[in-house]
């Protein structure tokens, strides 16, 4: 499948107008980047679907048609998510992050947070305050991997053991994975119940999500990567951070164009400040762990409650069905689980396991998420009703797996980024960062709001 192959198919999944196809333009071909799956590809169709949804909701609104183009090179560069504060490059991993080897194969433990770090360190019989990677990696050769995978999870902590593909499928995971589809747009209730949102007529030369308010309760990479594209295409985006949980430094890249507000949803403040922004809202996108919203009372049922006729977000790891849809997980773990990290080490000959070049399940989910929102605000201005629109990394990646594999990607060069780097002031230093990959022909993506700081702006909208 060429990349207007995959976008005829995702938007065929998200039960769009196939004349609006005619619009996009798609160039380059994998491999970009060294690996021996298509991540250009997936970059490239998912960043365009997920543009020319956006246009399409215009069109609904009184627009005409406007052309997408995106390149391939580009895109992926985008979903390196490569970015500099005043000249630095942060580091984005913990020192204890990565893979080890354990008695029997490896395991993959995520140690950015504190307190998954700390507690992968407990599990392993070491004290965090004293120990050294080099004790971890003895400490874990005495563990068999799947043993350390199953404890870690029964302690709500963040690690996977190293699979091959045939050792995930045979899983009960991806026994259910395997039925599931790349995403999905429900219905909540009839029609009648909810009918459409107001969002007004446009002018051509407005950008097309203009007038679209957007909550956004995110906080790793997919989930901010969505709320940013929609912000990019002029939705009002607005970051909602509990003061008390910490965040990533790539919240500097993914707060480009979104309000950032603080509201404690365990507070009666934090919760009225929460509701009455759903009150105004078109779009609620949630990433936390499975149950965690619905436990304070704002799943999705209760959401649409408050505001009939809403389109709710749920973003997760392993998706909707099977005994891991409550695990919490992170790209390079689902990589890690699913086989993708074992299948890099087997193409390139070596068999030594290793990641894809980039957090490409994180990216791609992300703009997914964003062409889902865009798919549902369709069918919501047409037909009325609150949607529910489900996407997770591990969906992603089963999609990733059957685009196929490059032979030779692995021996691909990374391209040079420089002519894709733009400079802007933020809350955080002066940003470089990746410009918009998706160039729409009247009304270019762009980002009216800088970059703040999580607590930055009022839980109010302007």
């Amino acid at each position: 499948m060429n990349p207007s192959d995959i976008l005829r198919d995702l938007w065929q999944v998200a039960g769009l107008p196939a004349d609006a196809l005619a619009f996009a333009a798609l160039h380059g071909a994998d491999p970009v980047f060294p690996s021996s799956f298509r991540v250009g590809a997936a970059a490239q169709s998912t960043i365009a679907a997920a543009a020319l949804a956006a246009c399409e909701v215009a069109h609904q609104r009184g627009t005409a048609r406007q052309r997408v183009t995106v390149d391939l090179t580009h895109a992926a560069i985008e979903c390196t998510g490569w970015f500099s504060i005043d000249g630095r490059v942060p580091d984005l991993w913990d020192t204890f992050s990565g893979l080890y080897r354990c008695a029997d194969g490896h395991v993959r433990i995520h140690a950015n947070f504190s307190h998954h770090r700390e507690g992968a360190l407990r599990l392993l019989g070491l004290n965090p305050a004293t120990s050294q990677r080099s004790d971890a990696e003895q400490a874990f050769l005495r563990w068999r991997a799947i043993d350390f995978e199953d404890a870690a999870a029964n302690m709500n902590l963040v690690a996977t053991a190293l699979r091959r593909f045939d050792e995930w499928d045979a899983t009960p995971q991806g026994h259910a994975l395997g039925t599931q589809p790349l995403f999905t747009i429900d219905r909540i209730g009839e029609p009648k119940d909810a009918p459409p949102l107001v969002l007004p007529a446009l002018r051509d030369d407005e950008s097309p999500l203009s007038g679209l308010r957007v909550l956004d309760l995110t906080r790793i990479l997919a989930g901010p990567v969505g709320g940013r594209v929609l912000a990019a295409y002029g939705a009002d985006v607005m970051l909602i951070n509990s003061p008390n949980l910490p965040n990533i430094a790539a919240i500097a890249d993914t707060s480009r164009g979104k309000l950032s507000a603080h509201a404690d949803l365990r507070t009666d403040q934090g919760r009225a400040a929460l509701e009455h922004l759903v009150g105004n809202a078109h779009v609620f996108v949630q990433g936390y762990r499975p149950g965690g919203l619905s436990a304070l009372g704002y799943g999705a049922e209760e959401i649409v409650r408050l505001r009939p006729g809403i389109i709710y977000v749920t973003l997760s790891a392993y998706g909707t069905q099977g005994p891991w849809v409550e695990r919490r997980g992170f790209d390079s773990l689902v990589q890690t689980a699913m086989g993708f990290n074992y299948a890099e080490g087997e193409a390139d000959g070596d068999g030594v396991p290793r990641p894809m070049p980039m957090q490409i399940l994180d990216e791609a989910t992300g703009y997914l998420l964003a062409f889902g929102v865009a798919a549902a605000l369709c069918r919501q201005q047409r037909e009325g009703g609150s949607w529910h629109v489900q996407v997770s990394l591990a969906q992603t990646g089963q999609w990733l797996r059957r685009l196929g594999q490059v032979a030779g990607g692995l021996a691909a060069v990374r391209p040079n980024m420089a002519p894709y780097l733009e400079i802007s002031q933020s809350g955080f230093g002066e940003l470089c960062a990746v410009r918009h990959s998706a160039q729409l022909s009247r009304t270019p993506a762009n980002w009216k709001r800088q970059s703040m700081p999580p607590g930055s702006s009022a839980p109010a909208w302007p």
